[in-house]
C-alpha cells in the first residue's frame, strides 16, 4: 500500500482527461457529437448534509452491518455531469442486484478536480468508508488515493490510465495494455509478423504506442516503424502518406492505429486506402472500439479490420437492464460502476471481514462484470476478457469470442 498522503504519484496531465475532436466527415461528426453530449444532473453536495457516521473501514468489513462504500463522482462538473449521473445510476442498480449483501452507498461530489477529489475522499474516509469507488478522471483518482492512503482505504477508480495505478489505487477501466495484448496475441496466431504503429503525438497516443510495442514483443511481432503525428487534422493528413511509405518500404503486414472515432480514426480510415494501403492486403488493427458510433462501421479502411470489444451478451444484458430501469441507454462507462459494486458484493459474500483488502481484491479468479470477466492485478492495473471483432459490410462480426473466465475463476 502507498506510504501516506504525501507519497504522490506522477501527476496526470490534461490530456488524460479530455481528448480533442478532429473535424470529421459531416454525418459522422453529428453522430460523435450526439454520443459525447452530456446532460445536466441536479445534485447536492453530500458534505452539506449531516449523515450518521459509517463504521470505520480501512479494508475491514463488519459482517453484521452494510458494507460502507463511498462513490466519488464529478457531479457538478459541467463537462461530466451526464456520465456522473449514469455512473451513479449503475452503482445503485448494482446495489439493488446484490441480493443478501447490503451496501451503504454514499455519493460525494469531486467537482471534477484534484482538490475536490482529495477533499471528498478524506470526508468519506473520516465517515468510515471501507472502500472508495471512483473518481472518474485520472488526476482526481490519483489525488483521492494519495489522500486516504494512510487511512488504509483502497480506491477503485474509473480511469484506464495505468500510470496512476499502484499502492491503494486500482483502475477499473479497460486499459490499452489489455487491448493491445489481446489483439497482438490474435494477430500472432493469424500469422502476422510485422506492424507499423500509427499514433497521435499526445499523452493518449504515446501510452497506446507503448502498450502496442510491449504486446508485440511479447507475442513475437516485430515493430517495423512507428509513425507519430501532431494531434491536428493537418497532422493526420500528412501522416497518411508516411504510413503508406513505411508499409511499402518495410514489408509490414499490418498497421496498428491508436486513434478513436472522436479523433483521427475516420480521417485515417478514409485516407490510407485512398493512398494505396489496401485493407485486403494489409491488416488494419485498432486499439479503440470501431463499432461506435454506428457510422464508424462504414469507413472503408475499417472493413475487415480487427479491434477488441467486451463480451456482447453481458454488455447487451446490462444495457437493456439499465434502460428498462432509467429510461435511457447507459453511458459507455456506466458499466464500470456496476462492476465495482458487483465485485465488492461478491467479495463481501465470499470473504467476509477481509473482503476489501488488497489480497481479496486481487484474487486471480477475478469477477464477472457487465462486459464479461475482469480482474484486478497487484500492481493496480486491471485485466478484462475481450473478444476480437471485425467489420464486414458495415456490420460487426466476432472472430474470437471473449473468454468466459480467467483460469481458476470462481464467480
Amino acid at each position: 500500500m502507498a506510504g501516506g498522503r504525501h507519497a504522490a504519484r506522477p501527476a496526470a496531465t490534461e490530456g488524460d482527461r479530455m481528448f480533442a475532436v478532429f473535424a470529421l466527415p459531416r454525418k459522422l461528426a453529428r453522430a460523435v457529437g450526439a454520443l459525447c453530449l452530456v446532460g445536466a444532473l441536479a445534485a447536492c453536495d453530500p458534505a452539506a448534509v449531516r449523515l450518521p457516521d459509517m463504521p470505520r473501514g480501512g479494508g475491514s468489513v463488519d459482517t453484521g452491518r452494510a458494507v460502507p462504500v463511498a462513490l466519488l463522482l464529478p457531479r457538478s462538473a459541467e463537462d461530466a455531469s451526464g456520465v456522473a449521473r449514469d455512473l451513479e445510476n449503475a452503482a445503485r442498480l448494482a446495489v439493488s442486484d446484490l441480493g443478501e449483501v447490503a451496501v451503504d452507498l454514499r455519493v460525494y461530489d469531486t467537482a471534477g478536480t484534484e482538490a475536490g477529489a482529495a477533499a471528498a475522499a478524506q470526508r468519506a474516509a473520516d465517515a468510515g468508508a471501507g472502500i472508495i469507488l471512483g473518481p472518474l478522471f485520472a488526476e482526481a483518482a490519483n489525488a483521492a488515493a494519495v489522500e486516504v492512503a494512510d487511512d488504509g482505504v483502497n480506491v477503485l477508480s474509473f480511469s484506464n490510465n495505468t500510470t496512476i495505478a499502484g499502492g491503494n489505487l486500482f483502475v477499473l477501466g479497460r486499459t490499452f495494455e489489455t487491448t493491445a495484448d489481446r489483439l497482438a496475441a490474435y494477430a500472432a496466431r493469424e500469422g502476422r509478423r510485422a506492424v507499423v504503429i500509427v499514433h497521435p503525438d499526445n499523452v493518449e497516443g504515446r501510452l497506446g504506442r507503448t502498450a502496442i510495442q510491449t504486446a508485440a514483443a511479447r507475442h513475437g511481432i516485430g515493430v517495423a516503424e512507428v509513425v507519430a503525428f501532431p494531434f491536428t487534422e493537418d497532422g493526420a493528413v500528412e501522416a497518411a502518406g508516411r504510413v503508406v511509405t513505411a508499409v511499402e518500404e518495410s514489408g509490414a503486414d499490418s498497421v496498428f492505429l491508436t486513434s478513436t472515432s472522436a479523433g483521427a480514426l475516420p480521417l485515417l480510415a478514409q485516407l490510407l486506402p485512398e493512398r494505396g494501403l489496401d485493407p485486403a492486403e494489409t491488416q488494419y488493427i485498432g486499439l479503440a472500439r470501431w463499432d461506435v458510433p454506428a457510422q464508424t462501421r462504414n469507413l472503408p479502411g475499417l472493413q475487415g479490420g480487427w479491434f477488441a470489444m467486451p463480451a456482447t451478451g453481458t454488455t447487451s444484458a446490462f444495457a437493456a437492464r439499465y434502460a428498462e430501469t432509467y429510461g435511457n441507454p447507459p453511458h459507455p462507462l456506466a458499466g464500470l460502476a456496476y462492476d465495482g459494486i458487483a465485485a465488492i458484493g461478491a467479495l463481501a459474500a465470499e470473504r467476509g471481514g477481509d473482503a476489501l483488502t488488497r489480497r481479496a481484491l486481487t484474487q486471480p479468479a477475478g469477477f464477472q462484470g457487465t462486459g464479461g470477466a475482469f480482474r484486478l492485478r497487484p500492481d493496480g492495473t486491471s485485466e478484462r476478457a475481450l473478444a476480437v471483432a471485425t467489420i464486414r459490410d458495415g456490420e460487426v462480426t466476432i472472430l474470437d469470442p471473449a473468454p468466459r473466465r480467467f483460469p481458476g475463476a470462481g464467480f
